[in-house]
């Protein structure tokens, strides 16, 4: 089954599912990053949209000021791209986990919460670095050292990985803890690097581990 007909079957269930006469035909739908999970929006779904959602993988909400169907992103170019809808326990309240294309907020922001200022957690902030990193691929070799290392090639990431993970263990080996947390950070930072060299992702690594976890 593609990821399209898996998206329009789960979507079919909640539907079914949904205490449409409780929320007055809108269930609201939070959005969230499926990849840093930020909160980036909450909207609302009527029956139409949860289906336009699912057979085009856009996110599309019930917009209550403009009374119709309204696709994220369907004048600015910055869409909503549909990974998992999940719904509550009390079946009227939607969690939309979405891959986000440029800024969600109309103000230009990632998330519409207070702009950019709601309290990151720790995996956000990393999701934010790699993005940039990722930006730098084809940046001017002169405009920052990341730059400069893609520009080498992989053969100089990778050493620089080896490099840095061979200080973060005689660091830990000398007992110099701070050491050993400056040591740990540049390993992450050039591993982060050659993965966004290699087309991977922090994410994909977390999968592998989630995998083993079984």
């Amino acid at each position: 089954m593609s990821s399209e007909a898996a998206n329009e079957f789960e979507v079919e269930s909640i539907i079914g599912r949904i205490d449409w006469d409780k929320v007055d035909g809108l269930v609201p739908a939070i959005v969230q990053d499926f990849q840093s999970s930020q909160v980036l929006m909450m909207g609302y779904m009527n029956e139409a949209a949860l289906e336009k959602t699912a057979n085009t993988g856009q996110v599309t909400f019930f917009s209550r000021t403009k009374e119709r169907l309204w696709t994220k992103g369907e004048t600015s170019g910055n869409v909503l791209q549909l990974k998992n809808i999940a719904l509550d326990c009390d079946n009227d309240t939607l969690l939309v986990k979405v891959n986000p294309i440029g800024p969600t907020c109309h103000l230009g922001t990632t998330t519409c919460f207070d702009g950019d200022k709601q309290e990151e957690s720790q995996l956000v902030w990393l999701h934010q670095l790699e993005s940039l990193l990722g930006e730098r691929k084809n940046a001017d070799p002169e405009s920052s050292y990341t730059a400069s290392l893609y520009a080498r090639g992989t053969k100089r990431i990778s050493q620089k990985v080896g490099e840095e993970g061979v200080e973060v263990a005689l660091a830990a080996t000398s007992g110099d803890k701070a050491e050993l947390v400056c040591e740990s950070a540049d390993l992450i930072y050039h591993l982060l690097v050659l993965l966004q060299d290699q087309g991977l992702s922090l994410n994909d690594v977390i999968n592998k581990l989630k995998e083993r976890h079984k």
